[in-house]
């Protein structure tokens, strides 16, 4: 079994999509992250009526692993719905979720977020935020130390 099996199957026990009240919708979309130890965490989506207080399954991963262990360094990362990622789309991070990983911590730049499970095709956070916005706080926080 190879860590992309691995991270699947944790996510995937996180999938039971449920009603949690007339206005809070949940687990219909998981997620499973290796952190930089190597330690696996999962989190799901919270969607409410109230969308600024919804959360993605991707951010909920993250945060747990920030909670319980203090990790900012994501390895390796799969989110999904009902089935693994196939392409097309299929698993990426909202923008939301990008920008949280990339203000957690730079490192993060370079984790490979599943793009195809079938194919093991990844991408990492980089190609999708080229040129991110906020790069210049970490240049300018590193040259002044």
């Amino acid at each position: 079994m190879d860590i992309w099996e691995t991270l699947y199957l944790k996510a995937k026990e996180q999938y039971h999509p449920e009603e949690v009240s007339p206005f809070v919708y949940a687990h219909h979309v998981v997620c499973a992250l290796e952190s930089e130890s190597g330690e696996i965490y999962t989190g799901f989506c919270i969607e409410s009526c109230s969308g600024v207080l919804d959360l993605c399954a991707e951010r909920t991963a993250a945060l747990n692993m920030y909670i319980q262990s203090g990790q900012t360094v994501i390895k390796r990362l799969i989110a999904f719905r009902d089935k693994a990622p196939f392409g097309e789309g299929s698993g990426m991070p909202c923008g939301a979720c990008r920008e949280f990983f990339m203000q957690l911590n730079l490192k993060n730049k370079d984790m490979e977020i599943m793009v195809d499970y079938e194919k093991r095709e990844t991408v990492t956070l980089e190609q999708l935020l080229p040129d991110w916005w906020g790069m210049y706080r970490y240049t300018n926080r590193e040259s002044n130390q």
